[in-house]
């Protein structure tokens, strides 16, 4: 008997770990068919190489409180892994403060004593007058105060997603921050996490360890492509859905055809599968099924908001910031909350893991981000215009002298964040619409219009897998990871389980 098909659209962590989970478990059942529309693997995941330097397009850490996705990375590839130290701040009036922010004696030296106070005595007053969350706004006050979240939330965030926080679901921070709040942080810096088998828990925000391939996290995905590729799974590079034809069978909604075509030939590819598993942005999902969507369905997709970015990769001689043995700072990121410049953050990727740079002991490599939407002002800048602006902006911040520059790429990234306003609001009648089609499995950030992290995107594809192979028949199990209040591990606990197959790495 032939194996059935399984169409798993786009090869990212969520479409390839669908396919290796279905090559593992599926007994020889299943043929995956994995079609990416770039010539790459690993999505936003990926690595970039640049001239011997790698750029992480948006920082992606492997760390997990899911047993499942650490046995997924570490006994399969942990080889690949290191661990790290995970440092990161928030430039803030030009003052570097911690992140998450506490109110430690540092941060009430910098801010002042009139101003700290403030900021405390208005957290006291939002723990005893709790907001109605409808907005992220609500949500970031409810946790840090209004102070707090003015000086250190409000133009960030801003700056993310190009709308107020007033005007975002809280639904994003309760997937992102989740259980962080500022009397949180401060406990981390009193008491610190207790050995493995003590009862204990950290929050994701506040890890300080991490694990990480060395020349990022596209060389784990790069891996994972091969081995099942390797196991009998096909992967079309450059081959992009444009159409599924949807069918009625005794009353069961299905996909029955799906056109790809492929750029390489400039030709059609027809496939008809037997289930298809989605990572594709759900907007042009429902925009390739055409007419056979309800009016008013098609009408919410199509005004789904997302937030692109840009990433300006600049190699240089030096920073002019140190630290105070006048070496280079251990951030492996920099949250910019400045209004004064249009900067969101700032990757050093010798921190991240020196075989990201092509000479780490002479040369510090950046990663300059910038978030903006498709064809706005940022987008459609000129590309040595951008890097030039992008630069004014790091010397203004007083990171860099302007002759210190070596070298300098840049990267557009598309639909990076699924946006939580506008058209979202009425996302669940997308999501039940997509829930009637039979054989159809949304995984993923993009695919689920939901934000993500890798592990959580991996797991919905486990859990997809579940269903299809009939270990599970709870198809609304896809869309609960990562729904929990709590995103909780101790980091201890964390590495004892993990780190026998890991290489320690201190921090620069």
């Amino acid at each position: 008997m032939a194996p059935k098909t399984v169409l798993i659209i786009g090869a990212g962590p969520a479409g390839l770990s669908a396919a290796s989970r279905l090559l593992r478990d599926g007994g020889g059942q299943y043929h995956p068919i994995v079609v990416e529309a770039s010539d790459f693997v690993g999505g936003i995941a990926t690595t970039v190489e640049y001239k011997g330097n790698r750029l992480d397009m948006g920082g992606h850490r492997f760390f997990t409180k899911s047993d499942e996705v650490r046995t997924e990375w570490f006994d399969r590839y942990g080889h690949l892994f290191k661990e790290r130290a995970r440092v990161s701040r928030i430039l803030f009036s030009r003052s570097f403060f911690d992140y998450p922010i506490t109110l430690s004696a540092i941060t009430v030296k910098q801010l002042g004593i009139l101003r700290a106070l403030s900021a405390g005595l208005s957290y006291l007053w939002s723990r005893v007058l709790k907001r109605p969350e409808h907005s992220l706004e609500d949500f970031y006050i409810n946790r840090f105060g209004p102070v707090l979240y003015r000086l250190f939330f409000e133009n960030y965030t801003a700056k993310l997603w190009g709308v107020h926080p007033r005007f975002i679901s809280p639904d994003w921070g309760s997937q992102r921050v989740k259980g962080l709040s500022l009397t949180k942080t401060i406990t981390s810096l009193v008491r610190k996490p207790r050995p493995s088998g003590a009862a204990s828990a950290q929050e994701t925000s506040l890890i300080d360890r991490f694990h990480y391939p060395p020349h990022g996290p596209g060389q784990y995905w790069d891996a994972v492509a091969r081995r099942i590729v390797k196991d009998g799974s096909s992967l079309l590079l450059n081959h992009e859905v444009t159409a599924l034809e949807l069918g009625d069978d005794g009353g069961d909604l299905g996909i029955k055809r799906v056109r790809v075509h492929n750029h390489n030939t400039d030709t059609t590819l027809v496939i008809a599968p037997d289930a298809v598993i989605s990572s594709m942005p759900i907007k042009d999902l429902i925009h390739a099924m055409g007419s056979a969507v309800p009016p008013h369905i098609a009408h919410i997709a199509s005004g789904l908001p997302y937030r692109d970015f840009i990433t300006v990769g600049v190699l240089v001689e030096k920073l002019l910031v140190t630290n105070p043995s006048n070496q280079l700072i251990a951030d492996c990121w920099i949250y910019i909350q400045e209004p004064d410049v249009a900067l969101g953050r700032i990757q050093i990727f010798n921190n991240w893991s020196t075989e990201m740079v092509a000479s780490p002991q002479d040369t510090v490599w950046l990663g300059l981000e910038y978030f903006c939407t498709e064809g706005d002002a940022l987008w459609t800048m000129p590309r040595e215009e951008f890097i030039e602006f992008a630069l004014n902006e790091l010397v203004v911040l007083g990171f860099i002298e302007r002759n210190n520059v070596l070298d300098t790429t840049l990267v557009k990234v598309k639909k990076a964040y699924p946006g939580y306003f506008g058209a979202f609001e009425q996302f669940d009648d997308v999501r039940a619409f997509l829930q009637t089609i039979d054989n159809l499995y949304c995984v993923g950030r993009n695919g689920q219009h939901r934000y993500n992290n890798m592990d959580h995107s991996m797991l919905t594809s486990f859990e997809a897998v579940r269903v299809l192979l009939g270990e599970s028949s709870d198809k609304d199990a896809l869309w609960t990871v990562n729904t929990e209040s709590q995103y909780l591990e101790s980091s201890r606990e964390y590495y004892a389980r993990s780190n026998s197959h890991i290489q320690s790495v201190p921090a620069p």
